[in-house]
């Protein structure tokens, strides 16, 4: 304890505000990625389905879900933008070396999310105007131009966590500035195959889920069938793949980042025969209370082996390691995302094992319970993964290399704090208005797919984005229902 006070002493009154801040808007953000990245690719797979099957319910499913798609994409904009700018506003020393270094990973993301403003406006624009292969194919690069974004955002993190590609001069700055070592770091490969696994099954979970409660509501037609069997199959695929990449990118920590890998397994002496600690907290002399202790495990999923011999986080000076609460903090982080992955994989074998057996969905209502939940425990995984690298790589922002406290900004604390007030407040509100816009279009096509059971005694999977525009009494119907030209359904 008396060394973490220490410690915190010694920092600068701004790191507390600029720290909170940062964290604030990057886990609000966070929750809109898996949509941003995975969303296109969910909604295309849906229209090729419904073009290759001639189904009017996979089209009109693919053409709410790109109204969706567009709404999100406004909303992380917003929250996107504020990022960027943090960058630059509460870590100057970090930019003013380092930019010069990792800085390409930005510029790939803003090339990106450009490419991607472009494409969603000819995908939306397309629905009832162009032929429906064309409409398709012009839409197919969307989810290219996403996992492009990610490909920067992620190169970038990588640096953070194993820079390389660059030499230092006797000033301690960088020179000789290698690009591609700079992009292509050892940590890159395993965080951004895990990220692009987890955003995109969680994207699945969450979309899944919405129809699973409708399931629940006894729902039954062909339409949330659709919806929840596609993005649900998508993300069942996936978890089993996803679990072992996560193993992947533990053991990658465990050799290129080894004290941050005793952080999030509360390592505190290096040794072999390790125990695994199922949660726990460390104390700042080593101790550890509570949770559940398994003999030799972690150095067995550490190097397959119970000789192997695991870094502990004594190893270091007190100066160069997280704290023992924030060790604590990555550590449940880390379990919480394991646990949760544990489960999912438990779901998707349960669903595939009724697919291969019946070729139908499982038939107990358990299973759409957990299938409705799932997406809500996605969200937690992403922001537990998060917690789990930012934490874990403390006090460091540019691993070994540049000190949190190094890089942030001199503006007083008092500022800071009350930016963090505008901050949270603006994002409230622009939560809120996400949620009431979602909640409103669903009402919104709810109510028209009833419409159209009353006037035509048939599922609202008779409505098609394709085939001639309505006139006379059915335009004003398509119009008051939003199914017309710009409807976006």
């Amino acid at each position: 304890m008396n060394s973490a006070i220490a410690i915190m002493a010694d920092t600068p009154p701004q790191l507390l505000p600029a720290r909170g801040l940062m964290a604030f808007t990057l886990a609000s953000h966070i929750l809109l990625v898996p949509f941003g990245v995975a969303l296109p690719a969910i909604t295309l797979l849906m229209h090729h389905r419904g073009l290759r099957k001639g189904d009017p319910v996979a089209l009109l499913l693919a053409r709410r879900w790109s109204a969706v798609m567009a709404v999100q994409f406004a909303i992380g904009i917003v929250t996107g933008t504020v990022l960027s700018f943090e960058f630059g506003l509460l870590w100057p020393g970090m930019m003013g070396r380092w930019g010069d270094v990792f800085g390409l990973g930005f510029g790939v993301e803003a090339w990106a999310f450009f490419l991607e403003a472009i494409l969603i406006a000819i995908y939306l624009y397309g629905w009832r105007r162009l032929k429906p292969w064309t409409h398709f194919w012009l839409g197919l690069p969307l989810p290219l131009t996403a996992l492009l974004g990610a490909f920067g955002i992620i190169a970038a993190n990588s640096w953070m966590n194993t820079p390389r590609g660059f030499s230092l001069d006797a000033d301690g700055n960088p020179v000789d500035v290698n690009v591609r070592k700079a992009i292509f770091t050892p940590m890159f490969g395993p965080e951004y195959w895990h990220f692009v696994a987890g955003v995109i099954l969680t994207a699945g979970y969450v979309v899944a889920g919405v129809y699973a409660v409708g399931w629940l509501r006894g729902r039954r037609d062909h339409y949330h069938r659709l919806g929840f069997t596609v993005p649900f199959t998508v993300a069942a695929i996936l978890t089993p793949l996803q679990f072992m990449l996560g193993d992947s990118i533990a053991r990658s920590v465990f050799h290129k980042q080894p004290v941050k890998f005793a952080a999030t397994e509360i390592v505190w002496k290096t040794d072999t025969h390790v125990p695994e600690y199922l949660f726990g907290r460390l104390h700042p002399g080593g101790s550890i209370s509570g949770g559940i202790k398994i003999p030799q495990l972690d150095s067995i999923l550490a190097g397959f082996s119970p000789d192997t011999q695991v870094t502990g986080l004594s190893s270091v000076p007190a100066s160069d390691r997280p704290t023992a609460t924030q060790a604590t903090i990555a550590h449940w982080a880390f379990d919480i995302m394991v646990t949760i992955g544990s489960l999912l994989v438990l779901l998707a074998l349960w669903y595939g094992w009724c697919w291969l057996r019946r070729r139908d969905l499982p038939r107990s209502p358990w299973f759409f319970r957990c299938a409705a939940v799932a997406g809500a425990a996605c969200l937690v995984t992403v922001e537990c993964g998060w917690i789990t690298t930012e934490v874990g790589r403390q006090p460091w922002i540019v691993y070994q290399n540049m000190r949190v406290s190094e890089a942030v900004t001199d503006t007083r604390a008092a500022s800071l704090w009350s930016m963090f007030a505008i901050v949270a407040v603006v994002y409230a509100l622009v939560f809120a208005t996400f949620l009431a816009v979602l909640l409103r279009m669903r009402t919104h096509w709810r109510a028209a797919d009833e419409r159209l059971v009353e006037a035509h005694a048939a599922a609202p999977e008779g409505d098609t984005p394709y085939g001639p525009r309505p006139t006379t009494a059915a335009a004003a119907s398509d119009h008051g229902t939003g199914r017309g030209n710009g409807g976006g359904k």
